[in-house]
């Protein structure tokens, strides 16, 4: 029976170059969605699929989000002198009781596989979620959530996809699978162009890996843009073990584009129990307007 997995790991040291000047000195995973970073949403998911040890995998001017999930004992008393209790429960229920918050530095910029694999000695030898906070999905579940049990019902290794256009293909690792065998995956390519690419269905930014990975991330030689590409060393993987492909259930947003960003502001925005009926009517003004 699949073990319950406990490791989450967040790579984390990208320098967002798309959002400066922004993310000059502030994490592209502190970019607020309304109230929050795009990095609590990613740590509450994980939470919620069950992960007690949350390993960040950070580089240079990333220590906001240490900061963030540390407690803040001034903040905390000027909240309660001023009688702000839901704001007070908002900032200490961050990172529950149980949970731990474990920070390991990149050293060099070597790609999506180099940072999972900096995770290894944290990490240990059971299996772990692998997420990229500037994916944010809305899932009920959420989509780490379904990904578990899905792990749980076939015991093998689970990347979550959707299908894409075609002509966007060179921005994903692109699978191919066996339908009729639970969406096996026989097949996957790293940023293929169209005429290449052996389907549509692009893997997004959740994963849920055994530790047998660490060991193909070791040889995995550079790949696309010269980094350790995570995406190798699963194709090296699904030699020995399956791995499947699971279309989860909600919204996705690419928050690393600004669109992107845009769109899931505006979505969550709508969606907030303290902004959603304001924040609607504002945007039906701005249309009547037009």
């Amino acid at each position: 029976m699949a073990q319950a997995i406990r490791a989450a790991v967040f790579p984390v040291a990208g320098r967002g170059t798309r959002f400066l000047p922004a993310t000059k000195a502030s994490p592209k995973e502190m970019l607020p969605i309304v109230d929050k970073p795009l990095i609590q949403y990613a740590v509450e998911e994980a939470i919620d699929a069950g992960a007690t040890k949350l390993i960040f995998v950070t580089g240079s001017s990333k220590r906001a989000i240490e900061d963030h999930f540390d407690t803040d004992p001034e903040l905390e008393q000027a909240l309660t002198s001023a009688g702000k209790d839901d704001l007070l429960r908002s900032i200490r229920g961050i990172v529950p009781e149980g949970v731990s918050c474990i920070y390991i530095r990149q050293g060099k910029p070597l790609g999506l596989g180099h940072a999972v694999l900096c995770a290894r000695s944290a990490v240990g030898d059971e299996a772990f979620f692998v997420h990229l906070a500037d994916d944010l999905i809305s899932g009920n579940p959420p989509c780490l959530t379904q990904m578990a049990a899905e792990y749980k019902r076939h015991g093998g290794s689970v990347v979550a996809v959707e299908k894409v256009r075609p002509e966007d293909t060179s921005s994903y690792g692109i699978v191919a699978v066996d339908a009729g065998d639970q969406n096996r995956i026989t097949k996957i390519v790293e940023k293929p162009s169209p005429d290449k690419a052996p389907s549509n269905l692009a893997v997004v930014g959740r994963y849920l890996l055994p530790a047998e990975i660490f060991d193909k991330l070791e040889t995995t030689r550079r790949g696309a843009g010269g980094e350790i590409q995570l995406t190798d060393a699963i194709a090296d993987l699904l030699v020995d073990s399956p791995i499947y492909a699971y279309s989860f259930s909600g919204k996705r947003f690419d928050c690393g584009s600004k669109l992107g960003y845009l769109k899931a502001t505006v979505a969550y925005g709508l969606d907030h129990p303290d902004t959603g009926t304001a924040f609607r009517e504002h945007l039906r003004t701005l249309l009547d307007d037009e």
